[in-house]
């Protein structure tokens, strides 16, 4: 498999469908859009989708925001407009709703599209790449396209193994031996599994390759009908049978033995990719030079442990550190502390999740928790302790995770 010149790549136009609600990451998604959430510490989710991009050469990237947006538009400002050149015709830009086709906003992942169909005649690519902007992996998309080309196709599919259980989370593929999509079930109650491996079914990663006269027909034709507008539900069932379309197996750049793809779509899966990233031997490699991952940081000093009198220690064990972080005789085990964070004499932070500008009391302990961005935790608070009295105040997810809401002072 050969990878594809610039002259190819020119030809490609990366649309990220960046306007979802993010209903279930609440309170997370209160004031900003899911791609928007802080994640690893210094980075926001749309990070390694962007990162991803500019990795592989794909350097024509629109954007389109919805709801709550304000947070991602300044993100992308400050940590991403800057590595691109306009006058080499490589561009990130960020497009809101702009009602040039109908009064009403995005009803759908297709249905964004259609809206957008003024900036695919703008730009005339021969092939569109659609991403969405809230899922944690690593990835060269010019080995999708080399497939696409080799198979002749019209669309082709991202798709990753998952567990069956999970199943109903995603869209469900059904292939032949060459990989032609023969089903497309979206979140279906009763997934089918893969016939190799009966405990695991193909999903679709919601990473889409079109033929750019293809893709217009499709969301064209979608939106004269009576239809959610979405790709997984809508859309790719519609053209299997009768279109050229495939499935494209994952391949990960993360360089570990298993393959690492998350869909951060729930308060669960968001606390477990953060977990990932603090383990002895991380699940996903933040640390490869060779594929980095870039984001916008503020200036902050170095991250530092203070105090050493007796047993008030401060330290952090298995943990991701920020810079601006101050830890004063407390302790920090099995945590992601974001920037500018402060925890005081006598605390202790596990397995936990704690974002921007945060402050924790003194005497405080927190387990199995995610603190947004400045909240003012006060002395002698326990969070994660007592989950029928943390479910008074807060939110409590099915796996026992209590989540703080944004700049929430605890009383």
């Amino acid at each position: 498999m050969s990878i594809p010149g610039n002259e190819k790549l020119k030809g490609i136009l990366t649309m990220i469908l960046a306007g979802g609600e993010g209903q279930r990451l609440y309170p997370l998604t209160k004031d900003r859009a899911k791609p928007a959430v802080p994640f690893g510490g210094i980075y926001r989710i749309i990070d390694f989708t962007l990162s991803n991009c500019l990795n592989s050469g794909f350097h024509k990237i629109v954007i389109l925001t919805q709801y709550k947006s304000l947070s991602l538009d300044r993100h992308i400002r400050q940590g991403w407009w800057g590595l691109f050149n306009y006058q080499m015709d490589d561009y990130v830009e960020i497009i809101p709703p702009q009602m040039r086709v109908s009064d009403q906003w995005y009803r759908g992942t297709a249905d964004a599209i259609y809206h957008n169909i003024y900036t695919l005649e703008r730009e005339h690519p021969k092939k569109v790449l659609i991403l969405g902007g809230d899922h944690v992996y690593k990835m060269d998309y010019r080995k999708m396209l080399c497939y696409h080309l080799e198979k002749q196709a019209e669309i082709t599919v991202g798709a990753v193994e998952v567990p069956l259980e999970e199943g109903h989370r995603f869209g469900v593929l059904r292939v032949d031996a060459e990989n032609r999509i023969l089903g497309f079930q979206e979140k279906p109650k009763s997934p089918i599994p893969m016939p190799s491996d009966p405990k695991k079914v193909l999903a679709s990663m919601g990473i889409y390759l079109f033929n750019t006269e293809v893709l217009v027909k499709r969301v064209v034709e979608d939106a004269k009908k009576d239809s959610s507008h979405d790709f997984g539900k809508d859309v790719i069932p519609s053209m299997v049978g009768r279109d050229k379309v495939f499935a494209y197996p994952f391949e990960d750049e993360n360089k570990k033995p298993v393959k690492y793809w998350r869909d951060i779509g729930t308060l669960d899966a968001y606390w477990e990719a953060n977990m990932d990233l603090v383990e002895l031997d991380p699940l996903f490699n933040l640390y490869d030079r060779d594929w980095p991952i870039r984001t916008f940081q503020e200036q902050f000093p170095p991250a530092k442990t203070v105090l050493s009198n007796g047993e008030m220690k401060g330290t952090a064990l298995s943990s991701l550190l920020s810079p601006g972080c101050i830890i004063s005789g407390a302790r920090v085990i099995h945590s992601v502390l974001s920037p500018d964070v402060r925890i005081e004499i006598g605390s202790e932070v596990i397995d936990s999740v704690v974002m921007d500008s945060v402050r924790i009391g003194k005497n405080v302990r927190i387990k199995r928790a995610i603190i947004d961005k400045g909240v003012i935790v006060p002395d002698n608070t326990l969070i994660g302790y007592n989950l029928e009295e943390d479910r008074k105040h807060f939110t409590v997810t099915d796996k026992g995770i209590v989540v703080v809401p944004k700049e929430l002072p605890i009383i």
